[in-house]
């Protein structure tokens, strides 16, 4: 919430906006946007939809009020979807499951299903993390669109979530996604072995000014890096990992030959 509090206030103050020239453009009140932005008043999705329009915030702040009202992300992930929102360009290393940005609905909630399954969220929660994701995806829409570079691992391709058919659906995604502009998927085989550099998840995102950022997980929370040093370590290690696995063509190819087999298995 104070996250969301801080983010209005900013991005009103960076168009010269006062708290009644926003209500003016949002039709709400300067009292209830001073309200929100002291963290006295929660606001509504209407509002924020509205502000993240007039404030030209890219989903922003859309993306803030929908972690607050999800306690089930964890410790760190929201300060990290508030820069993805802003990004210029994303380098992404996923190690067991497809990355959620390139996750179809049916497989985040396939996903989803089986923390609900262990009791870890309640199915509300789990369909609020769905949301929370495709909306997240908005950010390819954007003009100027931010350049992807995604490298996973091979069991992110055949760890059956969701089944056969989710899996074959999903990795058509993947095919369609690999032949879109400023994207480029690779796949790390198993046979990398030792010469892998990373064992956490890993996104690198470029932001305005060219800055770097990069974010990690642990168990427990998310990790978002600012200290330049680290992150630059953190992007040798990418680009290593990168020269090891296939070729963007390869690794088309491979998908292809996994979503027949997993059309077959259907």
């Amino acid at each position: 919430m104070a996250a969301l509090a801080v983010q209005l206030r900013r991005s009103r103050e960076a168009l010269g906006l006062t708290q009644l020239g926003l209500g003016l453009l949002v039709g709400y009140s300067n009292t209830y946007i001073s309200n929100v932005e002291t963290t006295k008043e929660a606001p509504s999705l209407t509002f924020i939809q509205r502000a993240d329009l007039h404030l030209k915030t890219g989903g922003t702040l859309e993306l803030l009020w929908w972690s607050w009202k999800n306690g089930s992300l964890i410790q760190g992930f929201p300060e990290y979807t508030a820069q993805e929102a802003n990004a210029t360009a994303l380098r992404i290393f996923q190690p067991r499951v497809i990355p959620g940005l390139l996750q179809t609905a049916e497989y985040a909630a396939a996903m989803e299903s089986g923390n609900v399954l262990r009791g870890k969220i309640s199915q509300a929660q789990a369909d609020s993390r769905v949301k929370f994701l495709l909306d997240r995806q908005r950010i390819f829409t954007k003009t100027p669109r931010p350049s992807l570079r995604v490298v996973m691992d091979e069991t992110c391709l055949v760890r059956p979530i969701g089944g056969p058919s989710v899996m074959a659906r999903q990795l058509r995604h993947l095919e369609v996604l690999a032949r879109e502009p400023r994207t480029t998927i690779q796949v790390a085989l198993n046979a990398v072995a030792e010469l892998h550099p990373l064992s956490h998840p890993l996104t690198l995102l470029t932001m305005a000014g060219r800055t770097m950022l990069g974010y990690t997980e642990g168990l427990q929370r998310g990790y978002l890096e600012r200290d330049s040093e680290t992150v630059a370590e953190w992007a040798d290690d990418y680009d290593l990992l990168q020269a090891e696995a296939l070729s963007p063509t390869e690794s088309l190819a491979k998908t292809r030959r996994l979503r027949e087999d997993f059309e077959h298995a259907s």
